[in-house]
């Protein structure tokens, strides 16, 4: 492909191209993210609301129980959960987004053994809903730090972000 610029991503490569930007996945990492996710979220939050649901469940029970502690621990887990299905509702795993589409991409730096650095893109569905995908960075154990400025350094050149 001509024109093309690539970098590595957590699990796979981001091909940028002068008009639209593909995300595709290798390895053995990317290879059960095409399972677990596949082109949409929507299996994962079904698996995260199911699991949701056991553990409020489990909380119920335990309380029922007078076991206290593992209630509130079932609780705050499950809580966590929901509160990170709402907050993934609006994001994508599309492979492919038009760069024509395209409202803003933003970069957030990683935060040390917590999380990692992402690109955040804001784009226009076929449907005209509002996206958010994220192009998550590789992490500190496989050279990330220097991969991470790569992504930079190509986003700026394509005029995607301007920090």
């Amino acid at each position: 492909m001509e024109n093309e610029k690539t970098f590595k991503t957590k699990t796979g490569f981001c091909h940028i191209l002068p008009n639209k930007i593909i995300l595709t996945r290798d390895g053995i990492i990317g290879n059960v993210a095409k399972v677990t996710v596949g082109k949409n979220i929507t299996r994962i939050l079904i698996i995260y609301s199911g699991l949701s649901t056991f553990l409020l469940y489990s909380a119920f029970n335990s309380f029922q129980k007078g076991q206290v502690p593992i209630s509130v621990i079932y609780l705050i887990v499950s809580l966590f959960l929901i509160y990170g299905i709402f907050t993934s509702l609006k994001n994508s795993a599309t492979p492919i987004i038009e760069r024509t589409k395209i409202k803003s991409v933003k970069f957030k730096k990683a935060t040390f053994g917590i999380t990692r650095s992402r690109f955040e893109i804001l784009f226009e569905e076929e449907n005209g809903k509002i996206k958010k995908r994220l192009i998550m960075l590789p992490g500190s154990m496989s050279n990330g730090e220097k991969e991470t400025e790569r992504a930079i350094e190509l986003m700026k050149e394509e005029k995607l972000i301007n920090e």
